[in-house]
């Protein structure tokens, strides 16, 4: 929900900083392998009740993640583009992956009190992720982009639950994992939510 305001005040700090690394030789696809190694330590670090580790990596992992598109929207010097399809397609599923996998270490927190909340959750993020991966593939056989949330290499569809509130949630819930049960179910009832708006805004723009 708040992806596309936020992009307008980090982006330009993050381009500069993408400019230079690229200058360096540092590629896309390096950032988004570190930080997504990064991220998924906060598993282990979860499960054994470092919650406060875990939220630094996590918060690395966003950094990360921001920076890899940042250089991958650096220009090189011949005046081509370090984008590539390849570096799409590990930012999006890696992405996915982190997402899950910071749930799955919350629940290992403390399985007996945030299993079944975990799970609803993790359940709510197959919805969002299939919605939002559908609706990518068929905007580009129709040849639809946007920019609105920065250049990407698919479509990216906006609702309740976006990056940033994702991010948010998981930061919240490593800061104060007691209540972690609570704001899954809460959360993950903004995921269908988000769902369900992005399967009726498939309906207004593919219907036939």
């Amino acid at each position: 929900m708040f992806d596309a305001s936020l992009r307008r005040i980090i982006d330009p700090p993050l381009n500069r900083l993408g400019s230079r690394l690229a200058r360096m030789g540092v590629t896309p696809n390096q950032i988004t392998w570190t930080g997504f190694v990064i991220g998924m330590l906060s598993i282990p670090l979860l499960a054994y009740q470092l919650q406060w580790l875990a939220f630094v990596c996590i918060l690395l992992n966003r950094c990360f993640d921001g920076l890899d598109g940042a250089v991958a929207r650096a220009v090189k010097p011949d005046g081509g583009s370090y984008q590539t399809d390849l570096g799409g397609y590990l930012d999006i599923t890696l992405d996915f992956l982190f997402y899950s996998g910071a749930v799955f270490g919350l629940i290992l927190y403390a399985p007996e009190a945030n299993a079944l909340a975990g799970a609803f959750l993790i359940y709510a993020f197959i919805g969002t992720g299939c919605s939002f991966l559908a609706f990518a593939i068929l905007a580009a056989k129709r040849g639809i982009s946007t920019e609105i949330r920065g250049k990407k290499s698919i479509y990216y569809l906006g609702g309740l639950t976006e990056g940033a509130e994702t991010i948010a949630f998981l930061l919240l819930a490593c800061a104060l994992p007691q209540y972690f049960a609570v704001m899954a179910w809460i959360f993950g009832t903004l995921c269908w939510m988000t769902t369900a708006f992005r399967i009726h805004a498939a309906f207004d723009a593919f219907r036939d």
